[in-house]
């Protein structure tokens, strides 16, 4: 027994001391050293995809490092349990669908009373008669019912047309033919007034002032006089 134990020995002695054996041995070790390393980096670079902390993917690498090059794979198995599930590429996909799906359910207008869905172009709810929106006085379209101006014609609808409700209180004159000419029409009227406050004069005045005329201007010189010009 002890010959054939030392038999099997001596096998694997010269089985283990042959150059061979010794070269795939360690070439085996370089490359489990070589995937444990590859795992760590493919800890750190995965747990980067995975979450915004900084520190987490050193973390993550430092853990798979820490079971060594025999043991690295239940590091792994322990890495997957644990790690979050979605990549964040994937959360911020899964946001815009959902903000998608939100936005194209609030593009379909809805009643604020009744909850039915409306047309953009309707005026009044047909179901429940909930008034919707409203025409503009000016250009006939379409505007919303909180709008303070239009916003194709710039109608302002918080602006009141201007009354002219002092206008009796404005100075009027009577022109020639009698009737009450307003304020605008004032300089206007104004000559006419002056033309109507001057009446004709009767012959006995025209008389007196033809003589009174007369005598005034026989007795004053005329303009030449007054102002002779130098004889040359």
């Amino acid at each position: 027994m002890e010959q054939i134990l030392g038999t099997i020995g001596d096998a694997l002695g010269s089985m283990f001391s042959s150059p061979i054996l010794q070269l795939g041995l360690r070439a085996l070790g370089i490359y489990l050293v070589i995937l444990w390393l590859a795992t760590a980096y493919w800890a750190f670079r995965d747990m980067q995809q995975r979450s915004d902390n900084a520190i987490v993917p050193y973390l993550a690498s430092a853990g798979i490092i820490l079971f060594t090059p025999l043991f690295f794979v239940l590091g792994v198995w322990v890495y997957k349990i644990v790690r979050p599930h979605e990549k964040i590429g994937e959360v911020w996909e899964r946001n815009l669908a959902e903000e998608a799906l939100l936005a194209e359910v609030e593009a379909n207008h809805h009643c604020p009373t009744c909850e039915r869905r409306i047309d953009d172009e309707w005026i009044i709810c047909p179901t429940c008669r909930t008034r919707l929106n409203r025409v503009c006085p000016n250009c006939s379209r379409l505007v919303g019912l909180d709008w303070s101006l239009c916003a194709w014609c710039g109608k302002d609808f918080e602006r009141r047309p201007m009354v002219a409700t002092n206008l009796g209180q404005l100075p009027a004159s009577r022109d020639a033919t009698g009737r009450i000419a307003a304020a605008d029409d004032a300089p206007t009227a104004a000559p006419a007034a002056i033309r109507t406050s001057v009446r004709p004069a009767s012959p006995s005045s025209r008389s007196g002032a033809g003589r009174s005329g007369s005598t005034r201007t026989s007795g004053a010189r005329p303009a030449s006089a007054q102002d002779p010009l130098p004889e040359r």
